[in-house]
């Protein structure tokens, strides 16, 4: 590069933070294997000088910093960066990750680690996570991804993520259709959640039982009833004129989900077919079966 010569090509930054053990680590890692340059516990002032370094090296064209309350007080700075990035022009998206207190306490448990409030909360882990909470908790409003991964495996997590980051969707919408099952629980990042469980259920047909709606016979079975056919046609709408309301708000992710009883027949089916309208409208759109793969007990 001569002396002088600036990139025409903006760096893109994404900013990872959100709660302590909810996956921050597997999120860098998978960024880190689709192109990103990746730095772990950065304090939020460094940001924008290391921006600057960045926006001076044509070879580094995508960023992934993580920044959390590791950095202390230091943290609470985190929205004046990002703020001074967006002044400076740059591409700058916030994911932000998080888990249920419970599910939270158990990876410290099983991992062994120290919370890093753990001194301030006098050895409480309850505590430290309640005061983790209270304090990151406002940057959950900003952001521009959102995933909660309490009932996430390592897999369905990077599936998340590449779905999210592998395409450089930041200048669209991305949305997200998942099937789930309430008997395990609520997706807590669903922006919009749909229960089909009215409808006939394929699971005491003996022949449908051990099939998911990802079957033809299943999805045949659940869409042959009018009640089935007028849902789907009325939700269709409905997301028709959603689509673009959250679209002229600036929103970067919508998920929206579907639950059954058990997460595997009719949820997977009204997710799948969502997610083909979605798609033919020209619309970025995934689907994502969270449950399908449970067994049943």
């Amino acid at each position: 590069m001569t002396r002088g010569h600036k990139k025409i090509m903006k760096t893109e930054f994404v900013i990872v933070t959100g709660m302590s053990g909810s996956g921050k680590s597997c999120a860098v890692n998978v960024l880190e294997d689709i192109g990103y340059f990746c730095i772990d516990n950065m304090p939020p002032q460094l940001i924008p000088r290391f921006a600057e370094i960045c926006e001076e090296n044509e070879d580094i064209t995508k960023v992934a910093i993580v920044t959390d309350i590791r950095g202390g007080t230091m943290f609470l700075h985190l929205n004046e960066s990002i703020d001074e990035l967006k002044k400076r022009g740059l591409n700058v998206k916030v994911l932000f990750m998080s888990a249920n207190h419970h599910v939270i306490k158990q990876r410290y448990k099983e991992t062994r680690r120290r919370h890093p409030l753990f001194d301030i909360a006098n050895g409480d882990i309850d505590k430290a996570i309640d005061a983790e909470r209270e304090i990151i908790e406002p940057m959950k409003q900003s952001a521009d991804f959102y995933i909660d991964s309490s009932l996430m495996s390592t897999s369905t997590l990077k599936e998340n993520l590449l779905n999210i980051f592998l395409d450089s969707p930041s200048d669209s919408m991305m949305i997200s259709c998942i099937s789930f099952g309430f008997k395990y629980g609520v997706p807590n990042e669903a922006d919009l959640v749909f229960d089909v469980r009215c409808l006939p259920n394929p699971f005491y047909i003996p022949e449908l039982k051990t099939k998911t709606g990802l079957d033809k016979e299943v999805r045949d079975y659940v869409m042959q009833f009018e009640s089935s056919q007028t849902l789907q046609a009325k939700l269709s709408d409905l997301i028709d004129f959603l689509i673009p309301q959250y679209l002229h708000e600036g929103k970067s992710q919508l998920v929206i989900a579907f639950g059954c009883t058990g997460g595997k027949h009719r949820s997977v089916t009204f997710a799948e077919n969502m997610c083909e309208h979605i798609c033919k409208n020209h619309l970025k759109a995934r689907v994502l079966h969270r449950d399908i793969n449970k067994t049943n007990k």
